[in-house]
């Protein structure tokens, strides 16, 4: 009998511990019973914070695993946004002469590429993080929320890099943020929790259905060109406006680029985005929660 035993129990039953187990806890051996909890989202947000310090391991090691035997190394968090603006505002600024609502293109699209760089880079890594730590998930028992929290912790780490280089182009223009820069922490938090919401509900469904990570680069692309990116939203029609609001990332890019470029903020639009990120959070809670059980089975 080993220091510490685990017995799993029955959902909606009081667990029925063996003799062995119940001679070792007269002897002062420690016992944890985990037990199905009840609820809508039943989730233990005492045993969350009880193993914070995993969350900050796995997100190191997976910090460490992505730039690891890279010529570039963190270089790539730059490169990415980098490259996409120079692409953008040649293409899209100087000969599509898309508006950019009285500001240089360069910062314009990279307000916009800022925020919607970490979303899809989150999505599309946490989505497959289940799969992917599929070995981890049969040997030791762990908040399984954490795999994809993990991931999106990586993407946070290369969004601050980028956000440092961005600063720096700002610099070269002489373009200054004002007051709204202190709600950039809020525009982070809102950010966060549209892609936690979509990574933990693509990775119970992809964990299902190994397909599926063949579609979620298209989603992601098509989503892309479907969020304020590269063009205002005032570049759309009147009777399409309401469509584009219900996107989650219209109003968190929008407010991005009114907190760093001192622009009015559309507070209707990011009032609707802050709505429908809580509501794609509890969808992917619920989600990841009720396929949870299954996924020792399952891989």
């Amino acid at each position: 009998m080993s220091r510490n035993q685990t017995v799993n129990a029955v959902e909606g039953q009081k667990p029925a511990l063996p003799d062995a187990a119940a001679d070792a806890g007269a002897a002062g051996v420690s016992i944890t019973i985990i037990q199905a909890r009840k609820g809508w989202l039943a989730i233990n947000w005492t045993e969350l914070w009880h193993y914070r310090e995993l969350l900050f391991f796995l997100t190191w090691r997976d910090i460490k695993v992505r730039y690891k035997q890279t010529v570039l190394g963190a270089a790539w968090a730059v490169i990415q946004p980098l490259f996409s603006m120079v692409i953008f505002s040649i293409i899209f600024g100087n000969f599509a002469k898309i508006p950019s609502d009285g500001l240089p293109y360069p910062i314009f699209v990279y307000a916009g590429l800022l925020p919607w760089t970490f979303f899809a880079n989150s999505v599309s890594q946490s989505s497959l993080s289940l799969v992917a730590q599929a070995n981890l998930l049969t040997k030791v028992y762990f908040p399984r929320l954490y795999i994809p929290t993990a991931s999106i912790g990586v993407s946070l780490v290369d969004f601050a890099v980028s956000l440092a280089v961005y600063a720096g182009i700002m610099l070269w223009y002489g373009h200054l943020p004002g007051a709204g820069v202190l709600l950039l922490p809020l525009m982070i938090l809102l950010m966060f929790l549209a892609a936690a919401g979509m990574g933990y509900l693509l990775s119970s469904v992809t964990i299902l259905y190994r397909d599926f990570r063949h579609i979620i680069p298209f989603l992601m692309q098509v989503w892309m060109f479907a969020s304020p990116v590269i063009y205002p939203p005032s570049l759309l029609p009147d009777r399409y406006q309401w469509l584009l609001a219900l996107n989650p990332m219209t109003g968190i890019i929008g407010g991005f680029r009114s907190t760093l470029l001192n622009r009015p903020f559309d507070w209707p639009a990011l009032g609707i985005s802050a709505a429908m990120s809580g509501g794609l959070l509890f969808l992917g809670l619920y989600k990841f929660r009720r396929t949870e059980r299954r996924f020792a089975d399952i891989v």
